[in-house]
């Protein structure tokens, strides 16, 4: 199972997540992927540390590390060194893929800006997620993705109802969606290097990510000046499009999103037959008008049941979408998001599968399968400049 990108030989100088989980996207894709780590490792293996989770074994890393970095090579090389930024572009020499997060400003002074690696290798694809792009007075900003992409690119607005604070974002949301952005465009690059011969830079930056995540919204006030309203639960214009409540407190979401046809199974899951004549109701914009009583009623009526009781109602009616709201536990306890293939078996030291969840994409013909778990800081070092070495030996 060695996966669609076997043979690829990809180079990483990624640090905490965006990176690293585009690193980690190609790792499982079956690419083989060597993580350049500073002496003092990525720092994204304290986030054990940082959550308050006692190290998993020898190699002292992390939950949140072991999704990004599972299956790669781990080379400590100091960059501040001459003999180390030797090392890693004697590494990209031969490399068929760069990727980074490290701002351009510093890979400027490491000589690992694009220019400099291309002319040296120009079958090269690189790869380089930036905080909020290559231009601009912004473009060498630091940023994590809570600010380029939550924050400044309007999620955290979007998200805030009326007069609340905004909500938190979850780690690596941002970084993650431009990881797999990065990794989509790595992939295209390397086809269109099959036809020409020559790589080329691609990039994403989390507040483009941010961005095309809200296009919805950003898109609506391009075209025609106007904002989509933020919506509040207790007067959803269209109320088969939103969350209620069961009696045993379990929240679910009715996602009837075209209201004509979803209305009457919603009627006929809460025995509510006459509603489908009654003027308040029977039309699309009557329900719009009279959206704040009729939420109540359903906030009634739904408070009757539990969600395991409404579960069995709506598996009557084919019409009536929904969906429960699902703890961390609950997603784990599901055993669709099993069947799905949400989670992956990775191996590790002593020979068992460590579950993880598995990076969202399936490879039917060239099915691809994590190697391992995330490497120790500089596990691998000696073993890759040794092959280095062979590689260089052979091309004199």
């Amino acid at each position: 199972m060695a996966g669609p990108l076997r043979g690829i030989r990809v180079v990483e100088l990624g640090v905490w997540v965006a990176g690293p989980a585009a690193g980690g996207i190609l790792a499982d894709w079956g690419a083989d992927v060597v993580k350049i780590e500073p002496p003092g490792g990525d720092p994204a293996r304290g986030f054990g540390r940082m959550l308050g989770i006692a190290p998993l074994d020898r190699h002292h890393v992390s939950p949140p590390f072991e999704m990004d970095n599972r299956g790669k090579r781990s080379v400590v090389l100091d960059l501040t060194t001459g003999e180390g930024r030797s090392r890693a572009l004697d590494l990209l020499a031969d490399a068929d893929v760069f990727l980074t997060n490290i701002r351009t400003g510093a890979l400027r002074r490491l000589g690992l800006e694009f220019e400099a690696v291309a002319a040296a290798n120009p079958r090269l694809v690189y790869g380089l997620i930036t905080g909020y792009g290559e231009a601009g007075p912004d473009a060498d900003r630091p940023a994590y993705d809570v600010a380029a992409f939550w924050a400044r690119a309007g999620l955290a607005h979007l998200l805030t109802r009326p007069g609340d604070t905004p909500p938190f974002q979850r780690g690596g949301m941002g970084d993650h969606s431009a990881g797999m952005t990065l990794a989509a465009a790595v992939c295209a690059a390397l086809v269109a290097r099959a036809r020409t011969g020559v790589g080329q830079l691609v990039s994403t930056s989390l507040y483009r990510q941010g961005a095309y995540t809200v296009s919805f919204d950003l898109n609506t006030f391009l075209l025609t000046g106007h904002s989509i309203a933020i919506g509040r639960r207790e007067s959803m214009a269209n109320p088969c499009m939103n969350n209620y409540t069961a009696a045993d407190g379990r929240r679910f979401w009715l996602v009837g999103l075209q209201g004509d046809r979803h209305w009457p199974a919603l009627c006929a899951a809460v025995e509510r037959p006459e509603w489908l004549v009654d003027d308040r109701f029977a039309t699309g914009a009557a329900r719009a008008g009279n959206a704040v009583g009729l939420i109540a009623e359903l906030d009634a009526i739904f408070a009757g049941k539990t969600l395991d009781e409404w579960s069995e109602v709506f598996a009557a009616h084919p019409d009536l979408f929904w969906s429960p709201i699902n703890s961390i536990e609950d997603v784990v306890a599901d055993e669709q998001f099993h069947a799905a293939g949400g989670i992956v078996y990775v191996p590790d030291a002593a020979g068992s599968g460590v579950p993880m969840v598995a990076s969202p994409a399936d490879f039917h013909g060239t099915p691809a399968q994590p190697t391992g778990c995330a490497p120790g800081l500089g596990e691998h070092t000696a073993e890759v400049l040794a092959e280095l070495a062979q590689r260089t030996n052979r091309s004199m």
